[in-house]
């Protein structure tokens, strides 16, 4: 096998991929300028630019960025509204048979992957029943009362659909317990 210099296989190589006509330059000009030019980007040949022209795939003209590109519940959210965020507790909830505890036949453990649903504790102190409102997404719980305001995103996708929320008048505290939603796996068979 013949060696070959670093130098003159650079060369070789420059004048490969580049389309340029030869000027009268000495190869040593040429190996210094290659040398110095060469990227990964100039590998290869050489690309045109287009002239700027930039297409929108977009349903409606007017609109400025597409509904999957918005993370849900930030329709809500509003930067200027003078309520409070009230303290909230995130807890993860899952059942329990004595076939986990005594025997540990399922792939159940303590993790919140294993958990079937999520339960928010929300204190409202002052509050009634009445003056609560609260919508819940998939991935968003929206509260509003006239003194406090939470927008909470979700770890998980819950089923909105079916929840539960009970106000607990002598602890002042709303409680929400939503389904989480999973792909089911070796942990979640059903």
């Amino acid at each position: 096998m013949d060696s070959v210099s670093s130098a003159s296989s650079l060369l070789s190589l420059a004048k490969l991929l580049c389309d340029a006509p030869e000027d009268d330059k000495d190869d040593e000009d040429v190996l210094h300028s290659s040398v110095n030019a060469m990227t990964p980007g100039t590998i290869g040949p050489v690309k045109e630019e287009s002239a700027g022209t930039f297409q929108v795939k977009s349903e409606n003209s007017k609109t400025i960025w597409n509904t999957e590109e918005v993370p849900e519940g930030f329709e809500y959210d509003d930067t200027w509204d003078p309520r409070e965020q009230p303290e909230y507790e995130i807890l993860f909830k899952q059942r329990v048979g004595t076939e986990d505890v005594f025997f540990g036949m399922s792939r159940k453990d303590h993790s919140t992957a294993c958990c079937e649903d999520i339960v928010i504790k929300i204190k409202l102190p002052e509050t009634k029943s009445s003056d609560i409102t609260l919508d819940v997404q998939d991935k968003a719980l929206d509260l509003r009362t006239p003194k406090k305001k939470l927008l909470l995103h979700l770890p998980y996708c819950v089923d909105s659909k079916n929840g539960k929320a009970r106000f607990l008048s002598e602890e002042e505290t709303l409680e929400v317990t939503l389904r989480v939603l999973r792909e089911f796996d070796f942990i979640n068979f059903g």
